[in-house]
């Protein structure tokens, strides 16, 4: 990542100023709804920061809603075609990103209806959720938290980087998951989120961020 200065903050206020940021932000293409990327690996916990957000947004009187890619998993016989633990599966076709760009970026394109699917699959029953379709209305925030984020071209407005040290990442991965950690180092070399995010959040100590943006 190099050498970045990062500035001390609390995640409560860090919330607040993340909402002012986005207050009077617009999205590049003339839609209706700003997309937001909470990026980075679960260990990390950008769901957490996006449902601070978008707290902070309904204060504020502006509606939002938190997707997360967990619920747009593929079928576990398409995930584990080639073993539980295969990393170039994990990397590349564990998350329907076709379904994501139909469900949840096609209706918030210019003249979409705003009408989103916030969750796809259930990867505990290996089903379909069935969850009925959220209508955002026009000027609300689409707040999309997920691993990989910024490979896949996804259309936001803002993307925040959820940055965890390769020995905290490490630490507070489960066991059970220890072998996705090649996949992030992956990211890290071809993507470099650190470096190409908006805003950059540093967690290693959870108790104490730290932020550039």
């Amino acid at each position: 990542m190099g050498l970045v200065r990062l500035e001390a903050i609390t995640w409560d206020r860090l919330g607040d100023l993340l909402a002012d940021r986005l207050l009077d932000l617009k999205p590049a293409d003339g839609g209706s709804w700003p997309r937001i990327a909470f990026d980075g690996a679960p260990a990390a916990r950008p769901q957490d920061l996006a449902e601070r957000v978008a707290e902070a947004l309904r204060v504020r009187g502006r509606p939002s809603l938190v997707v997360g890619t967990q619920g747009f998993l593929r079928p576990a016989s398409l995930r584990f075609e080639y073993g539980h633990q295969d990393v170039e599966a994990y990397y590349d076709g564990w998350f329907d990103t076709g379904a994501l760009w139909r469900e949840v970026f096609g209706p918030l394109e210019p003249g979409g209806d705003g009408r989103v699917l916030p969750d796809l699959w259930d990867p505990d029953t290996d089903r379909a959720t069935r969850s009925p379709y959220v209508q955002l209305p026009p000027g609300g925030f689409l707040l999309l938290h997920g691993p990989l984020l910024l490979r896949h071209w996804f259309p936001f407005e803002l993307t925040v980087h959820v940055l965890l040290s390769p020995g905290a990442l490490r630490r507070r991965t489960p066991e059970p998951e220890q072998w996705t950690l090649e996949a992030f180092e992956r990211y890290e070399r071809e993507t470099d989120p650190a470096g190409t995010a908006d805003v950059l959040v540093r967690a290693d100590d959870p108790r104490h961020p730290a932020w550039r943006g």
